[in-house]
């Protein structure tokens, strides 16, 4: 299935963006339609899969398609802070510090393989990311308006890997896993590589034209109910003996406010995309799972009975009642 813009919307603030990124990327439809809800909600996404699929080239591709300042950086185990941040540098002949800023000061940033590199580094981005600003010093310098960090980790297991601190999670709106391409698609893949296709040159999306989306999706409807519907989902994490003893058995710790914050959010920005007038419950049942799975904490019980978090999110969503 392929993302498309309702027919209806003649110039659609995104089209060239949507086309960019398909014209780069074989399949992962749902991780780019995601990716996209992303920006359009003003949040920041986390892409974690196996080495050689695309998570690099999709955080591209958007980063491609907007005329804004792009930078990647290759997280490794000797960054230092201010490898991000920038740092303070004497000028002798002004007898003073001048701060010269870091790649964060950028509209998008690519963290690739974030975590490879200690937790003191990724901490780095902990207030770049909630509150757009870098604090050097007693100074602090403003980020972009528009601004979004992409990282990419490989799962934990592999080795020279780091566990990302729970407040890093929490901060990304949503973590998105990355499957293997089907056969059909492999084979396009293959096809693109042999004669080196490239996607076609296409008038990429101005900043202003995000910003004007994401003020639309500010004013998608959403009904009272619906909000009660994502709270009650959100509370349920928190109290799960009220719902199932399953649930309660199996979570250890519920998620913040932040993920209700980014579920309203996100909901309004699919349904946006998708070309819809308003939010249903399907829009908060298809951004539950990448909003909630990297803020819930399972238990041991769980981990013991080889239950997943995604799993027990699927759970969630049966057991509380739909509006």
């Amino acid at each position: 299935m392929s993302i498309t813009l309702d027919p209806k919307v003649q110039q659609h603030p995104l089209s060239n963006l949507l086309k960019s990124i398909q014209s780069r990327i074989v399949g992962q439809h749902q991780l780019i339609e995601h990716m996209l809800v992303c920006l359009l909600a003003d949040g920041h996404v986390l892409i974690e899969g196996m080495p050689g699929l695309a998570k690099t080239r999709s955080a591209k591709a958007i980063a491609a398609g907007i005329e804004g300042a792009f930078h990647r950086i290759q997280f490794t185990p000797d960054l230092l802070p201010s490898d991000l941040i920038g740092t303070e540098i004497y000028i002798h002949e002004k007898s003073n510090f001048i701060f010269r800023k870091g790649p964060l000061f950028n509209n998008i940033l690519l963290a690739d393989e974030i975590n490879r590199a200690p937790a003191k580094v990724q901490s780095a981005l902990l207030e770049a990311m909630e509150e757009k600003q870098v604090t050097v010093g007693h100074t602090s310098y403003p980020l972009p308006e528009l601004y979004m960090v992409i990282a990419t980790q490989n799962p934990i297991e592999q080795e020279g890997t780091y566990n990302l601190p729970e407040a890093q999670l929490d901060r990304f709106m949503m973590h998105l896993q990355v499957d293997y391409p089907s056969h059909d698609e492999e084979m396009r893949i293959i096809e693109m590589d042999e004669k080196r296709l490239q996607g076609p040159e296409l008038c990429a999306t101005t900043i202003e034209e995000v910003l004007r989306a994401r003020r639309a999706v500010s004013d998608m409807y959403l009904a009272d109910n619906l909000k009660h519907y994502a709270v009650s989902l959100v509370t349920a994490t928190r109290n799960p003996g009220k719902y199932d003893p399953d649930l309660a058995r199996w979570i250890a710790h519920g998620v913040s406010p932040r993920a209700t914050i980014a579920m309203i959010r996100c909901a309004k920005a699919l349904a946006w995309l998708r070309g819809e007038e308003y939010v249903t419950p399907k829009h908060i049942h298809n951004v539950a799972l990448p909003i909630l799975r990297h803020r819930l904490i399972p238990s041991f019980e769980s981990e013991g009975d080889g239950v997943t978090r995604s799993e027990i999110i699927r759970k969630l969503l049966e057991v509380v009642a739909i509006p």
